[in-house]
């Protein structure tokens, strides 16, 4: 009876944990320090950007991004190089309904106008070792504009 009672235990922890209560949470895997090292690993390209319905992902062709350990993002085609800022925090604040601890990763470029347009406080909506999704909902008319970076 008890090797009965033990394994419907066991069962019943497996299935809970496989179901969610919330689908529509992002998947992050892991936390904010988890996401910025992946960050620092290696270097990374723009495979989509997404603004005011618009696509403009081939603005940032050739360039590739190195987000550097003390806080610097390079992009560098070869020819070009602009530097900016970037960081990965913790939203955990208290105007969160669910609470959830949104994953941030701040970008700020103060040139050019293009690399301006990067400037954001994006959500992490998914992540792999090789790809992270970002999204950003805009203050003026509440549009939905998106990030992508995969690894090189």
């Amino acid at each position: 009876m008890k090797k009965l009672t033990r394994l419907v235990l066991i069962l019943s922890v497996l299935i809970m944990a496989g179901c969610s209560d919330d689908d529509s949470k992002p998947n992050v895997n892991g936390n904010a320090t988890a996401v910025a090292n992946n960050l620092k690993s290696g270097t990374w390209r723009i495979t989509e950007f997404m603004e005011d319905d618009g696509v403009m992902t081939d603005h940032f062709q050739g360039y590739n991004f190195t987000f550097g350990t003390n806080n610097v993002i390079t992009a560098t085609n070869g020819t070009n190089t602009y530097t900016g800022v970037w960081s990965v925090t913790d939203d955990k604040s208290s105007d969160d309904k669910n609470n959830d601890g949104d994953i941030d990763l701040n970008i700020a470029f103060a040139s050019p106008d293009t690399f301006t347009e990067l400037t954001e406080d994006w959500k992490v909506s998914a992540r792999t070792g090789i790809q992270i999704n970002l999204y950003h909902v805009s203050g003026g008319n509440g549009g939905t504009d998106y990030l992508t970076f995969e690894k090189n």
